[in-house]
């Protein structure tokens, strides 16, 4: 179904979507970039996921970036239309009904990051490279990396990030906060399907309730927040899944959610 892109769901409902370019480092082609637009429009939306997992072909990148010799030969027009994919991409992966991770396997830079940062979480293998070379190329990153990185490590190690363009270890971006977590190279698929497991036991519905809560009440002012955050869980409250959890919790058995 699709050129660059494997994707398999496996039997919790946990997803894998791989950006399968390994020979050009993954980087987001305007081809690629429409795959994924095309992914996001279909199993996104279509698919009974729990939990999706994004990774990158092979050990040496996750994403190494958009595809800048496509991009040097792109009228404004057409690197608007690139961007406004991206952004959609990337929206439609931050706001998900489920969690996505990240798990970034080698160089993650420029738009690459840029997807890692719409991610939920982010766990990184020791040898990953992480950062925004844009201000190098004479760009800055604009597929709402500058934003949503801000949002995540606050403004000042956004600013040096961006503005120096420099490419950060995985120890050093696990510091300032932009991964959650490091692992060995051997062990980051394990780890990303562990951490999905976990989530994947728990009511989706939720869980759904607690990222869209996050998300929403980071932009608001905290009474706002407050009280976005009572009305949805007034609303989770009367669920089947939330009856189905204390009652199991009280019987001592496993719960079986049903996402309603």
């Amino acid at each position: 179904m699709y050129e660059y892109l494997l994707f398999e769901v496996d039997e919790n409902s946990i997803g894998t979507l791989t950006i399968n370019k390994e020979r050009a480092m993954n980087t987001l082609s305007l081809e690629t970039i429409k795959e994924l637009k095309q992914f996001t429009e279909n199993e996104l939306i279509n698919t009974n996921l729990k939990v999706l997992i994004i990774t990158g072909a092979g050990r040496k990148a996750f994403v190494a970036g958009a595809d800048i010799a496509q991009m040097k030969e792109m009228t404004r027009d057409e690197f608007e239309g690139y961007c406004n994919l991206g952004h959609s991409v990337f929206n439609a992966l931050q706001q998900a009904p489920f969690p996505v991770i990240a798990a970034v396997n080698g160089y993650a830079l420029g738009g690459g990051c840029e997807l890692a940062v719409a991610c939920d979480i982010r766990i990184a293998s020791e040898n990953a490279k992480i950062g925004f070379p844009e201000t190098k190329l004479g760009l800055f990153p604009c597929w709402g990396g500058s934003q949503r990185v801000t949002r995540l490590m606050g403004i000042g190690k956004a600013k040096e990030l961006i503005f120096t363009g420099a490419m950060i270890s995985a120890q050093e971006a696990l510091e300032i906060g932009l991964v959650d977590k490091v692992v060995a190279k051997d062990e980051l698929i394990d780890e990303a399907k562990r951490i999905a497991g976990l989530i994947a036991a728990n009511s989706p519905l939720a869980v759904g309730f607690a990222k869209n809560v996050i998300n929403r009440g980071s932009e608001m002012e905290l009474p706002k927040a407050l009280v976005y955050e009572l009305q949805n869980g007034l609303e989770c409250f009367d669920s089947e899944d939330r009856l189905e959890g204390m009652t199991a919790f009280l019987e001592k058995r496993t719960a079986n959610f049903k996402g309603n």
